[in-house]
């Protein structure tokens, strides 16, 4: 559900860019595990293939799953307190009105079954041993594939071990990936020995192995092995003895360090203050100085990613990311050279010069591209928060940074964490400053939009006074205006209005260009909750022109869906559903779920007006899935709860409990973008994630034995099933790739997933399938 601005879209599995090596014997005691277990912890040491191996059971098992396979990362998170936020932002969870993230995540999963894949537990080992509990005793059709070094001790727990590749597959991972950095490199009969000594060495350890792979681009195999050697022949002072893993990894990983040139191993260090992927613009201003120049630093990447210390990701590979146990390495050469603190205070300050661009152009065109940028970023955000509040000096600025991300956190569904940050931060700063004073006032803002008016009531009064002390006018200005919108809603309406007219002319003379949208969006809302009607219209159609003047779309789409409400409750039914319409949109570029579920709702009672009650059906229950109407401020405009559940009872009259159950359950599985197609199409039917053109049967259904061929067949995307139409036809990878105008890695990385679905080893073995 939702518009995907979870930290990867829609938590889906990322695409394989390189091959997958054995492990056949840990995939089958994954799939059988999960016949009698519901929570399953694959424990390893560091650089094992715990994730690698974790992701492909993932990709086998979404057949048993109808709702689907949800991956949280959580190797760039260090807060424990976040880890129930962070899968509500994966399964794209909206903030509910007094329901923190983990109780919404269990009314989510209610009914469900589905798959949740936790990855890199150990450092948060028991916040997620707490809510992989939770939800095992909460949510009945729930499972949970983790990753760890440790296991998570929680009753029903299996732990399957993941041991180094067996000696063949070790070998298997490095010629391939030795063919990948020395083109045309093959495991000859000559050189089989010394190849079996070299992996043998390395332990089997995937990531030792291919750290080791990429060294034949500058050294023959035969130079490669004795180099090796004589690094672990130092590190055990010439005796024969076995290392333990750790020690294998760690001796792996400072061989290419040592390999590396001085301006590598100080980026290596200076990168890894990055929780999470970074862009070289990134990397230049983070990481130079005067001992490493900026037009150093783009060499010395490229270095790093040619010996397999830097990854390249994301779709275009235009953003960068170092593996878990690399970044802990450069973590501790950064502490011991002593760069630590400069490093981490320039990736704080370039966290806040984003931020500050997001605040400062936020009622701008680039409105929409700044949300997703502090997307990208949101994992280092997080890392620079936490390191600027470990040190009290710099809590003033971190507060601040926080404060201004309160239009992302909304857009985001994730309120609960931005109070987290600016709670945290107004603990550290309780004297009257501006930042103080912003900190109490988005707090309050946060509680107006979730209906918490008792938090309203203690914030902004503290924030107005902070702002008087501390001289900071424009938070007076703003907070003012809250204050007479809750003297209204307290019963002295015609007090509270003048209070809030006064502070609304005083905003629109100031030319506040943010004050402005929010003073005339809140202000329409609150004189639809008392009955206003003309005058929340006036209100909306005055903030409309001004925020259409500057390309603004967050609070556009805020106040054109109210529009839209007020007018379908006032009686002028068609007037309404363009603005309905444009609500939709508006809250799809920027991923505002709870806008969209809005506005889906007046768009159901439109289809309901018109007979269409399937639609009104799957709309309604995208709707009422995606916002809880109950201690919504938007439920209280009049009538709107009498409406919405008059027209949901028409609807199930008309289409009979049962279908109307099922049409509803439809709409409740359906995600964001599809929500936003179907209603673009004008469909009566919707395309759901299971099965295109029908609803799926409800997630509390009995498991009926299927067909090996019917389960593999139903687990294949539309695209793999392209692919593997293709494949039967006895095209090459190349010839998929230009006949469906994809890349080649593309190509190769589909047909590595059928024959994974499929449980099969070749492609001559998968079978015809019509092209769809």
């Amino acid at each position: 559900m939702g518009f995907g601005f979870g930290q990867r879209r829609g938590g889906q599995l990322p695409v394989e860019l390189t091959s997958f090596v054995g492990r056949g014997e840990e995939l089958a005691l994954i799939r059988a595990a999960f016949d009698t277990a519901r929570l399953v912890t694959l424990v390893g040491p560091g650089g094992v293939g715990k994730s690698r191996t974790a992701l492909r059971a993932a990709g086998v098992l979404q057949g048993r799953f109808p709702d689907g396979v949800w991956l949280a990362e959580l190797s760039a998170l260090h807060d424990p307190e976040l880890v129930p936020a962070i899968l509500a932002a994966v399964l794209e969870l909206p903030e509910q009105s007094g329901m923190t993230p983990l109780d919404a995540v269990v009314a989510h999963l209610q009914g469900r079954r589905l798959l949740i894949v936790l990855d890199t537990c150990e450092h948060l080992v028991d916040a997620c041993a707490m809510l992989a509990d939770t939800l095992l005793r909460e949510a009945a059709g729930i499972s949970v594939l983790a990753t760890s070094r440790q296991p998570l001790d929680v009753p029903g727990e299996h732990c399957l071990p993941v041991a180094p590749l067996e000696q063949e597959a070790a070998l298997d991972l490095f010629v391939q990936r030795a063919a990948a950095a020395l083109p045309g490199f093959t495991a000859s009969p000559d050189s089989r020995d010394q190849l079996m000594a070299l992996v043998d060495r390395l332990d089997g350890i995937p990531l030792a192995l291919e750290l080791a792979a990429v060294r034949l681009r500058a050294v023959p195999l035969a130079e490669l092995a004795a180099r090796l050697d004589h690094r672990f022949e130092v590190l055990t002072g010439g005796r024969r003895t076995a290392l333990t893993r750790h020690q294998t990894l760690r001796t792996a990983i400072g061989w290419s360090h040592e390999l590396c040139t001085p301006r590598e191993r100080l980026l290596w260090a200076r990168l890894s203050v990055f929780a999470g992927s970074f862009t070289l613009s990134a990397a230049e201003q983070v990481c130079a100085d005067g001992e490493l120049g900026r037009a150093e630093v783009l060499e010395a990447l490229i270095g790093l990613v040619d010996k397999s210390v830097v990854q390249r990701v994301g779709e275009d590979g235009g953003r960068y990311r170092l593996l878990d146990t690399i970044r802990e390495y450069g973590a501790v050469w950064l502490d011991d050279t002593g760069g630590a603190g400069p490093a981490r205070q320039r990736h704080f300050a370039y966290c806040e010069a984003l931020v500050a661009r997001f605040w400062d152009d936020l009622v701008t065109p680039a409105q929409i591209a700044l949300h997703h940028a502090v997307r990208d970023e949101i994992a280092d955000v997080r890392a620079a928060l936490d390191h600027a509040y470990a040190d009290r000096s710099r809590a003033a600025p971190a507060l601040w940074l926080a404060a201004r991300l309160g239009p992302y956190w909304r857009a985001a569904g994730t309120l609960s964490e931005g109070r987290h940050w600016i709670d945290k931060g107004l603990a550290l700063v309780p004297e009257n400053t501006p930042e103080r004073a912003w900190g109490l006032f988005m707090t309050g803002v946060f509680a107006m939009w979730t209906a918490d008016l008792e938090t309203a009531l203690e914030r902004f009064p503290q924030a107005r006074a902070a702002a008087g002390r501390a001289g900071e006018s424009r938070v007076a200005m703003f907070a003012d205006a809250y204050l007479g919108a809750l003297t209204a809603l307290g019963g002295a309406v015609e007090e509270g209005l003048a209070e809030l007219e006064r502070a609304r002319l005083l905003i629109v003379a100031s030319d506040d260009r943010l004050g402005i949208g929010v003073v005339h969006c809140e202000g329409a809302l609150l004189r639809g909750v008392l009955g206003d009607t003309s005058g929340a219209l006036e209100l909306c159609g005055t903030g409309l022109r001004y925020l259409e003047s500057t390309g603004e779309r967050q609070l556009y789409g805020s106040m054109v869906t109210v529009q839209g409400i007020i007018l379908w409750l006032s009686g002028e039914h068609e007037a309404s559903e363009d603005p309905l319409r444009r609500g939709l949109e508006a809250a799809g570029e920027l991923g505002e779920v709870l806008v969209a579920a809005l506005a889906c709702l007046g768009l159901a009672w439109h289809a309901a007006r018109r007979e269409r009650y399937v639609r009104a059906g799957w709309l309604m229950g995208y709707a009422h899935n995606a916002r809880r109407l109950s201690g919504d401020p938007v439920a209280m405009l009049p009538r709107l709860l009498e409406e919405s559940e008059a027209i949901r009872e028409q609807v199930r009259t008309a289409l009979g409990a049962a279908e109307f159950e099922r049409w509803s359950e439809a709409g409740a599985r359906m995600g964001g973008r599809q929500i936003l197609e179907a209603v673009r199409a004008d469909a009566d039917l919707p395309e759901t994630a299971e099965t295109p053109g029908a609803p799926p049967l409800p997630a509390a259904r009995a498991t009926v034995p299927r067909s090996r061929r019917d389960r593999t067949t139903d687990a294949l995307t539309r695209r793999e099933r392209e692919v593997a139409a293709l494949v039967a036809q006895g095209l090459s990878n190349r010839e998929i790739a230009e006949r469906l105008v994809i890349s080649k890695r593309t190509a190769d990385a589909h047909v590595e997933h059928i024959l994974a679905k499929l449980g099969i080893t070749s492609r001559t073995e998968i079978p015809a399938l019509p092209e769809t």
